[in-house]
């Protein structure tokens, strides 16, 4: 052993990385209640559309797109949908954070589009993008990660 070797290092919970035990096959877990359930599921698919409207360039994600930073603010929040889903699945609060910051982006990406536009977007646009259905499974999502269930098994279970 070479003196610049430190085995107490190895086993010390401060130099063990949090995602190492990450499993990459695991991407929806059945222990957790059917609130973060149901939510792991609809950040996929809103994960999923929310990418094909950011590379079709044709919807919110994709307007965002046209500003300096604003590209990489979509892309973020397209990448916080199925990041937060897929560490929601492995009990990581870093992903229960990323799940809640992703269901409330279309609403902050619309509010600052309305600040920035005025004229152009108008206040129903603001709060629905003119599409019922998708704003329905944007405030679900939202009430599926704020409610007491879940707020509760993430503060004792997710590490």
């Amino acid at each position: 052993m070479s003196p610049l070797t430190f085995d107490f290092c190895k086993n010390s919970p401060m130099a063990k990385n949090p995602f190492s035990d990450v499993d990459n096959r695991k991407w929806f877990d059945r222990m957790q209640p059917q609130t973060l359930g149901i939510a792991t599921w609809l950040l996929y698919i809103n994960g999923a559309f929310a990418t094909i409207d950011y590379i079709d360039r044709s919807n919110l994600y994709s307007a965002w797109s046209r500003f300096e930073f604003g590209g990489l603010v979509s892309l973020l929040a397209c990448a916080s949908y199925i990041g937060g889903g897929f560490l929601m699945a492995n009990s990581k609060k870093a992903g229960y954070f990323a799940a809640v910051f992703a269901s409330f982006s279309p609403f902050i990406l619309r509010l600052l589009l309305k600040i920035d536009y005025p004229d152009l977007v108008s206040i129903r646009w603001m709060i629905t993008q003119n599409n019922t259905i998708g704003f329905i499974f944007d405030v679900a999502l939202v009430a599926l990660l704020l409610h007491p269930m879940s707020t509760s098994y993430a503060k004792t279970w997710f590490r």
